[in-house]
């Protein structure tokens, strides 16, 4: 068996990103979920919007505008900032793709809890961290779980997005996906085969609890 690093990075981004993303989502997705405003359905409209984006078309645009020779990543070149060929550009792409996996079941969640519910916890004036986390969170636990995965298993299988921002720089932003492209390019299938054996028992791993918790 060859180096296994890319594998590891990939895992490493993966974890990475389902848990920023619960922690930058849970709040927002209440919000949309039990409120009413005038920008709601704009916001899940943008939220929504990698589901159908091409990922090259993310991934190009976020080189474009985190390239040095841009305004913004010439701003953060001035605080020696690099957000491009590097492991932190993959995080900030993997954010943005996986960002409606995240969002999506958490909001369908939260929405699909009884408004008396929360009547009753504003009666008592129960503050909204209470209400997230000791009132909603119990209630909605196996989609929360199941947002988990699928962000973490959407992020395992990114190629385009990782391809255009990060490069392949081994040890830095060479992920499974890139490694097997890149095994097939130099007609090496007993690489591709390793690595993509071993990211499909990962995969299932993670996805075959997801049909029980789905279930209860």
């Amino acid at each position: 068996m060859q180096d296994l690093e890319p594998i590891f990075l990939s895992l490493k981004l993966s974890f990475i990103c389902a848990f920023v993303l619960f922690i930058l989502c849970l709040y927002p997705a209440f919000y949309c979920a039990r409120n009413d405003f005038f920008a709601k359905k704009f916001i899940i409209s943008v939220v929504s919007l990698p589901l159908v984006l091409p990922p090259t078309v993310l991934g190009f645009y976020l080189l474009v505008f985190l390239s040095p020779n841009n305004f913004l990543g010439e701003f953060l070149a001035k605080y020696d900032i690099k957000l491009v060929f590097n492991f932190q550009a993959l995080v900030i792409a993997s954010l943005i793709y996986s960002l409606p996996f995240m969002f999506n079941p958490l909001y369908t969640a939260f929405k699909a809890l009884p408004n008396n519910l929360f009547d009753r916890a504003k009666l008592l004036e129960k503050s909204i961290p209470n209400i997230i986390f000791r009132l909603s969170l119990p209630l909605i636990f196996p989609s929360l779980i199941s947002a988990f995965i699928m962000t973490f298993a959407h992020t395992m299988g990114e190629f385009g997005v990782v391809m255009m921002i990060g490069g392949s720089i081994t040890g830095e932003t060479k992920v499974a996906s890139i490694a097997v492209y890149e095994a097939l390019e130099n007609i090496d299938y007993t690489r591709a085969h390793e690595i993509s054996i071993i990211m499909l028992l990962i995969s299932f791993a993670f996805l075959l609890p997801l049909q029980y918790i789905k279930n209860k």
